[in-house]
């Protein structure tokens, strides 16, 4: 029997689990995933709305924002009798950054060459400088694949011996080295929570504009702080099972299907045209 979709709540109440969203960070994947390729500027009322179909009430909006703009992530700047919002600098950067991840066809490409960091100090703790730039520590020794897109190496490597970007020849459970098991729990959780709105899509149900732009939000935000915590490990060093590869293919489909009303929604808010239409066709990938 086919899933009724005559009301989308069902589907928008399950996407946001148990947890209770956290509203600068949803702000943050709203701009991220569909103010920026139009433009980058939001009406506060039009974020409002979005924000609103999620359950999340005007005045807490607010609150996030004014949060956003103190610590320099976003700017308000008034148009006539109305507020827009943008990214600042520091919310650019981190969007500039996160996007290759999110919206990555598949694992990064990689040489086979590797970056090695040994404390010369007999400290095996660097700290988060070391992990931030996808380093992790075997024993003591830090090191990373030099995948593309990596970050450069940190800043304060003055008292370990570095072998920089060389060839290296990984052993079989290389993927050992990452705490894996949590990442791909989470995986798999996320593409069975998306099973049922699959089924409805399947059936030709198309959401209303703003219901499909929540669904949407909902969809890359948990998306995204999945891969944000993921390692960017490339095929070669990936368990056998990842589960990641299917996971990123429903993703792919699901978002094609809602892509069209929701941008059909930012439209009709005035929003000018997607800046760059080909790019935003290739989230996740070319199609076949």
């Amino acid at each position: 029997m086919a899933a009724e979709t005559d009301s989308w709540d069902e589907f928008i109440e399950r996407m946001q689990g148990p947890q209770r969203l956290r509203v600068w960070s949803v702000i943050i994947t709203v701009f991220g995933d569909a103010i920026v390729p139009r433009g980058g500027s939001i009406p506060l009322q039009a974020l409002q709305e979005i924000l609103g179909r999620l359950g999340i009430e005007a005045g807490a909006v607010r609150t996030a924002l004014s949060r956003l703009a103190s610590e320099g992530w976003v700017i308000r700047q008034r148009r006539g009798r109305l507020s827009h919002y943008s990214l600042d600098m520091r919310g650019q950067r981190a969007f500039d950054e996160a996007t290759q991840l999110i919206y990555a066809p598949g694992p990064p490409e990689w040489d086979g060459r590797w970056s090695v960091a040994v404390p010369t100090a007999g400290n095996g703790e660097a700290g988060p400088d070391l992990e931030a730039a996808g380093f992790v520590s075997r024993g003591g020794t830090w090191i990373r694949p030099e995948v593309k897109g990596v970050k450069p190496l940190p800043k304060g490597l003055e008292h370990y011996l570095v072998i920089d970007n060389q060839p290296g020849i990984a052993p079989v459970n290389a993927h050992d080295f990452w705490s894996l098991d949590g990442v791909a729990k989470a995986i798999s959780n996320f593409s069975r929570a998306l099973e049922p709105l699959v089924e409805a899509l399947s059936h030709g149900k198309e959401p209303e504009p703003l219901d499909a732009l929540a669904l949407r939000t909902l969809l890359i935000h948990e998306w995204r702080r999945i891969v944000l915590r993921s390692p960017a490990l490339p095929a070669a060093l990936l368990p056998p099972d990842w589960p990641c590869g299917e996971a990123r293919a429903q993703l792919k489909a699901i978002y094609g299907r809602l892509a069209a009303p929701s941008e059909a929604w930012l439209t009709g808010q005035g929003l000018p045209p997607l800046s760059n239409p080909d790019a935003f066709a290739a989230r996740f990938g070319p199609d076949g």
